[in-house]
């Protein structure tokens, strides 16, 4: 299997903070669900 650039995966746009976010290992069962690109964001 071939590296991924970062470039290459999903993105979201976090609704808190506006900025965009990248698709993470460890969030790949739950992509669907992801809505934020942090703690720090969930909890505000």
């Amino acid at each position: 299997m071939k590296a991924r650039r970062k470039a290459d995966l999903p993105t979201k746009t976090c609704p808190v903070c506006g900025r965009p976010f990248a698709w993470r290992k460890k969030w790949a069962k739950v992509w669907d669900e992801v809505k934020y690109c942090s703690e720090r964001c969930r909890r505000a």
